[in-house]
């Protein structure tokens, strides 16, 4: 079961900005103590050591608890992926608004400790002699630094570890062009040397493969490209077109996805399985079992309530007639729980299919080298169902009158809702490209399942899929139920370490420090 808060709390007041789990620093320092300097660096190890702790932290495998709360109580819930069927604080929780500032630091502490201190050091050590170590650390800067970004707005990082400008935020836009910069560098350090061995003992994605390296490189840039494709359309069609121009390409087999292969167990595994805290979506039924799709099972169990996939509400309170959280939670529980499939993997941070939906859109928006959008989406249908072991993708994208199901909820009737969306399965030529796009969308956000950072960020981005509004909103009127939740307000360990440069984000975030106000590629404009 979750940690209680005031062991959380302590973690934070005692490690400040460089935050980390309470019980989890020894591993990321051993060797350093027992080995002399010598030693190390005889087989790479003062640099190579290094890496484990980058890849575990993009979000934190262990323990589960921190992943828990960097997240799963807030991208993975408000993704419309999972819920958890426990009223977390009697229902006054990240699911209805009610921000709980002491989960949120982990959103921003464990990359900056675990991630950019870490990539610090290994571009200090390398940048000059040693090339493509300094190119893999810039790539995995970008895969979990845009994810930070992508919650808060404004964050540091092309002054961290400038002491003279030491906390000093970046504007989103000044973020994302600056992860461009870092993608060019990484690139061309690995294309130059693409055949060195030396990083190999360190990998755990590619098993020192750069030509992969660099194929996710391509492709993080056309994600980010598309990210910023409604506000600043001119810098996304040079950025993607350039991802898709690129002599090794993007990533088109699910071979190439980006997977991290760690030894420690996923941490969805002891959050569901363990303690019983997450469960299906009520947006997920909605979708999953309207159109008939196959991956429901390769994604979640049936209810043990009801026989079915079924999904709990998002955003519920404590509902009247149960004495505490822990009786609502025991009726709850029996919704559908993740299948071993999802839990016992590794960690999912990019796949072959998103990419081809990617592709999908830029061909939308008339991107040279997108090639066909019809012909993409299909293939990112086809790429999701291989990727699960699930068949019948041919006919499934044949589908053209299946549709989002009315969410029933046979505990509790007043959470029944209405389905959002008539969208169907099948492409449409005579379909407007805004149609369209709503097709792409979700079947991406299917397709990207458990990985709910980036499901969020499309969510608000382009509106798709209509997923269900939270059953209670208890922001205080800081977010529209409707709208949905925008972002994550600055955390407490910057406003009491570093106020000045919480100061100057805000007035580059361009609204109030609240969950209500968008981010720079967050427009609220149609896509089209």
């Amino acid at each position: 079961m979750m940690k209680n808060i005031s062991k959380i709390l302590a973690c934070l007041v005692v490690l400040g900005l460089v935050s980390t789990s309470c019980s989890d620093l020894e591993q990321f320092n051993e060797n350093d103590r027992n080995i002399t300097q010598e030693q190390l660096e005889v087989d790479f190890q003062h640099v190579g050591s290094k890496y484990r702790p980058i890849f575990e932290s993009i979000y934190q495998y262990t323990p589960a608890w921190s992943y828990q709360l960097q997240q799963n109580l807030n991208a993975d819930v408000f993704s419309g992926y999972q819920t958890p069927p426990r009223p977390f604080v009697s229902g006054a929780n990240n699911t209805t608004y009610n921000l709980v500032s002491g989960w949120n630091g982990f959103i921003w502490d464990v990359p900056y400790s675990n991630v950019m201190n870490n990539v610090q050091t290994i571009s200090d050590l390398t940048k000059d002699d040693f090339p493509t170590f300094h190119g893999t650390a810039l790539i995995l800067k970008v895969a979990a630094m845009h994810r930070v970004t992508d919650v808060f707005g404004p964050i540091v990082y092309t002054n961290f570890g400038d002491l003279s400008n030491a906390g000093v935020y970046d504007s989103q836009q000044e973020v994302y062009n600056a992860f461009f910069v870092d993608l060019d560098t990484a690139e061309a350090n690995l294309m130059a040397n693409i055949d060195s061995p030396r990083f190999t003992a360190f990998d755990l994605s590619y098993d020192g493969d750069y030509a992969q390296w660099v194929k996710l490189a391509n492709s993080l840039r056309l994600r980010l490209a598309i990210r910023i494709s409604k506000v600043d359309p001119a810098k996304a069609k040079a950025e993607g077109e350039k991802a898709l121009s690129q002599s090794l390409g993007v990533m088109e087999a699910n071979t190439d996805s980006f997977f991290v292969n760690s030894a420690l167990d996923h941490p969805l595994q002891t959050i569901d399985n363990s303690w019983g805290d997450i469960r299906m979506n009520a947006s997920m039924e909605s979708i999953l079992v309207g159109y008939n799709d196959p991956r429901g099972n390769a994604y979640f169990d049936n209810s043990v309530a009801t026989g079915d996939l079924k999904g709990v509400r998002g955003g519920l309170p404590l509902l009247p007639g149960y004495a505490d959280e822990l009786a609502q939670k025991a009726d709850y529980i029996n919704y559908s729980a993740l299948n071993d499939n999802i839990h016992t993997s590794s960690v999912q941070l990019m796949t072959a299919a998103e990419v081809a939906f990617l592709k999908a859109e830029a061909a939308l928006r008339g991107w040279a080298g997108a090639g066909d959008a019809q012909a993409n989406y299909e293939t990112g249908i086809q790429l999701s169902f291989d990727q699960h072991g699930v068949s019948g993708a041919a006919g499934y994208t044949a589908d053209n009158s299946s549709t989002f199901i009315d969410y029933v909820d046979t505990i509790n009737p007043v959470n029944n809702i209405a389905a959002l969306s008539d969208v169907t399965i099948a492409w449409a030529d005579a379909a407007s490209d805004e149609e369209r796009l709503e097709k792409i969308i979700t079947q991406k956000w299917i397709a990207m399942f458990p990985e709910g950072q980036e499901a969020w960020s499309e969510f608000r981005r382009t509106g798709y899929p209509k997923i269900f509004p939270v059953a209670s909103n208890q922001s205080g009127g800081t977010v529209d139920t409707d709208i949905q939740i925008r972002r994550i307000p600055f955390v407490d360990s910057e406003l009491s370490t570093n106020p000045d440069g919480v100061l100057g984000a805000v007035s580059k975030l361009g609204g109030a420090d609240n969950a209500g106000t968008r981010l720079w590629w967050d427009t609220g404009a149609p896509n089209f």
